[in-house]
């Protein structure tokens, strides 16, 4: 199955951040393709520290749980603070991974929603996946990530 990740950094040394759980990345799944780099605002809090975002598209047979755990696995090795704070809310953070998408998958369980819940709603996941997988289709709406984002778009 194809797995499509955003991987997102805005503490620290944010391109040495994203190299590394790259690089984490890549010796859990071997061959993979990376979008370009963008930078973004955080989303969902207020924060005067901007994202590097890139996206990652790979094929893989492990399980999606099996996947997220060795992603979460990857995440907690290179931050040094937690995703969240004591309320629930965003943090800083010098590596963030989403599991944007996997191939026309839909997972709704209490640890995994693919496609991820706010996919049409950022900019960030939809043109690295534009760029890395344009003819995908989103398996509610049947959207591709360019129909999303001239959605986005025309809504803001």
């Amino acid at each position: 199955m194809y797995v499509f990740l955003n991987i997102g950094s805005n503490l620290g040394n944010r391109r040495l951040n994203l190299s590394k759980a790259v690089a984490a990345i890549e010796k859990e799944v071997g061959y993979f393709q990376l979008s370009h780099t963008i930078e973004s605002r955080p989303w969902g809090y207020v924060s005067d520290n901007a994202f590097l975002n890139v996206g990652m598209m790979f094929q893989t047979e492990l399980e999606p749980l099996d996947l997220l755990d060795r992603l979460q696995a990857i995440e907690r090795q290179i931050n040094k603070t937690p995703h969240r704070d004591d309320k629930g809310e965003y943090n800083d953070r010098e590596i963030d991974i989403d599991i944007v998408a996997i191939d026309e998958m839909q997972i709704d369980t209490e640890r995994l929603t693919v496609p991820h819940r706010h996919l049409a709603e950022r900019s960030f996941f939809l043109e690295p996946m534009q760029e890395l997988a344009p003819a995908w289709r989103h398996p509610a709406t049947g959207l591709t990530p360019a129909e999303m984002l001239s959605q986005m778009r025309s809504e803001e």
